[in-house]
């Protein structure tokens, strides 16, 4: 019924009426087929129950009682968004919106950076000028920055230190010379606290950016394997980032793809009726820096028709695998061979039948460890759960044989109590006219009763406690 009202709304259009019964009557038999493999049901198809189908879905709420239109609207929301959950699984691991947010907290990373280094070389040059041309690095001027600080105090002890920063003996040198002789004015020991702290941050800064690169790295090797295979980890995250997610990436056309991020350009090409741009993003990637100037526009194209190719790979597949990147990089490097030396480069069709071969292998080895980890897992929780049970059944033993001997004394006891008892009204014999002092079984009574219970109260609690735990471990 949702097909064909869509399909209805379609055709409401300028179209002439026959065109439309024969179209509408096409879909009502591919409905009916459908429903005849899949359920077995015999379908009757026509205008007929086209529109019974239609009349039914609009006023479904008035033939139900207490259904509202309001309710029903929701319900066929519900139903929906249901469906969506149902086809399109769910994978923490395979979330875009982390490589979204790393990449353009990357670009800001790197213009904050450059601005902060500068400011460093111009605050620490006042003081040692001709640092700036000896090292042209930010990261590197940073570090040195923080490490000579007063250029006076600079001598032959620290050039282990210069070394280990810089890299090269000779610069080391150059730099412990350049210090005895510098231009440079005097600065006080607060100004250069204030230079180094400064510095460190920068340096922190730096050394964070690198960090986040390895975890873009990795990120992308579990969301889009084969697109950074292909063009690379950061302009691949940069087309994801600029379309909004990887489906959408994978649903542009590759003449999209090959001019995203180049909008500006393209609409200003289109407006005063110039030449639209070659590349966009793309232009990023190595192989358009290694191809010939008159090749460059040709082999954009053909790399925007293999990221599209592996975008799609990287969204619908199952398990993700970079063996498909692989070979469209090889096709690309083939096509560069092709462009200079004239070299024929292997059919496409050739390429992906080994790319699947392959990425089934890789598949089929990625499930068997996958289940291999399952069985261990499980494995692991049955001996858990064995182990507790034994433990509760030992404590359990050795709480009940402590109270099967201690219920034997209290019987004797108890023998004992009403022996004296009995005792205390039979008259006894004084020895030597003094009356022994008699014992008083009152007050032992109550103390062994009131000991005797706590006892059990504490065994109780144990108890409790043990089949709370025993509880936990299981649903965990």
């Amino acid at each position: 019924g949702i097909l064909h009202e869509d399909l209805r709304l379609l055709l409401e259009t300028s179209m002439p009426a026959k065109k439309k019964k024969a179209l509408l009557g096409v879909a009502d038999t591919k409905i009916g087929a459908a429903i005849l493999e899949e359920l077995g049901y015999q379908c009757q198809t026509g205008g007929v129950v086209a529109e019974i189908l239609r009349g039914i879905r609009l006023h479904f709420h008035a033939l139900v009682k207490g259904l509202t239109a309001q309710s029903a609207s929701k319900a066929q929301l519900g139903l929906g968004h249901s469906y969506s959950r149902a086809k399109v699984k769910f994978n923490v691991n395979r979330v875009d919106n982390m490589i979204i947010q790393s990449v353009s907290l990357l670009d800001q990373l790197d213009k904050d950076i450059n601005t902060f280094s500068m400011r460093v070389r111009e605050w620490y040059g006042y003081h040692f000028p001709e640092l700036i041309k000896i090292v042209p690095e930010n990261y590197t001027y940073c570090r040195l920055a923080k490490f000579i600080g007063n250029r006076k105090e600079l001598s032959e002890e620290s050039l282990e230190g210069l070394e280990e920063i810089v890299m090269d003996g000779a610069k080391a040198q150059a730099i412990l010379e350049a210090s005895r002789s510098s231009m440079g004015m005097d600065v006080s020991p607060l100004d250069l606290i204030n230079i180094e702290s400064f510095s460190s941050r920068v340096i922190s800064l730096s050394e964070y950016r690198k960090g986040l690169q390895e975890y873009l790295r990795s990120k992308m090797s579990q969301v889009a394997p084969s697109l950074s295979a292909l063009i690379g980890e950061v302009v691949g995250a940069r087309l994801i980032s600029h379309a909004g997610s990887l489906t959408n990436l994978a649903k542009y056309p590759a003449s999209t793809v090959q001019i995203l991020g180049a909008e500006k350009a393209l609409f200003r090409a289109l407006k005063t009726r110039g030449n639209t741009p070659k590349y966009g993003l793309i232009f990023h990637s190595t192989f358009i820096g290694r191809a010939a100037a008159k090749n460059k526009g040709r082999i954009s194209r053909y790399l925007a028709n293999k990221c599209t190719i592996a975008s799609r790979i990287d969204c619908f597949s199952e398990v993700p695998t970079s063996v498909f990147g692989d070979k469209l990089r090889e096709q690309v490097e083939e096509r560069l061979a092709f462009y200079e030396t004239g070299e024929p480069p292997r059919k496409n069709l050739e390429v992906m039948k080994e790319a699947v071969v392959e990425a089934s292998e890789v598949v089929a080895e990625v499930r068997r460890r996958q289940e291999k980890k399952e069985k261990k897992k499980k494995k692991r929780d049955k001996r858990r759960l064995e182990a507790l049970a034994a433990a509760t059944e030992q404590e359990e033993n050795s709480v009940l044989e402590p109270e099967e001997n201690d219920m034997e004394p209290k019987k004797k006891k108890k023998k004992k109590q009403e022996a004296e008892a009995g005792s205390e009204l039979e008259p006894e014999p004084e020895q030597n006219g003094l009356e022994e002092e008699l014992p008083v079984p009152k007050k032992k009574r109550k103390l062994l009763v009131e000991a005797a219970q706590e006892e059990e109260e504490e065994e109780k609690k144990k108890k409790k406690k043990k089949k709370e735990r025993a509880r936990d471990l299981e649903e965990d």
